[in-house]
């Protein structure tokens, strides 16, 4: 397979490669699931082998899983590596280089700031629909 590129965007194509392989493990997952769910009763295939770390048994779900992973997994890798799509993640990591990333005592500062914003608001909310109830109850009700 021929890469484009390959000496610029590495961690921008490396982070977007492997979440996108989580999430296509994840749908994986929930493939072989349903498809174990749908055929209840389904005797393990090849002798009754299993894969000893997540115990599952390899049978007719499990290799459609399996092999919906493994052309997912070709396709992406494929996907990523044509110049459109290349060169908006050597893009993104350039522009990411390029941010001021906050120092600790900043967010700690900032972050106050907005809990301090929400708790003054929250009570001053609370007062005024307090106040506004008791003025309906009084003008309603009574």
């Amino acid at each position: 397979m021929n890469e484009y590129r390959t000496d610029q965007g590495r961690m921008a194509r490396m982070f977007a490669f492997w979440s996108l392989m989580g999430l296509l493990l994840f749908g994986c997952a929930f493939l072989y699931q349903i498809v174990f769910n749908q055929a209840e009763g389904m005797r393990p295939a090849l002798g009754g082998i299993v894969i000893p770390i997540v115990n599952v048994s390899v049978n007719g779900a499990f290799v459609v899983a399996a092999a919906v992973f493994a052309v997912g997994a070709f396709f992406l890798g494929r996907y990523q590596s044509k110049p459109k799509v290349a060169d908006f993640l050597i893009d993104t990591e350039s522009e990411l280089r390029k941010v001021h990333w906050p120092s600790w005592n900043e967010v700690l500062r900032s972050s106050l700031v907005v809990v301090g914003c929400v708790l003054f608001l929250m009570g001053f909310l609370a007062l005024v629909d307090a106040l506004y109830g008791r003025i309906f109850d009084r003008l309603f009700i009574s």
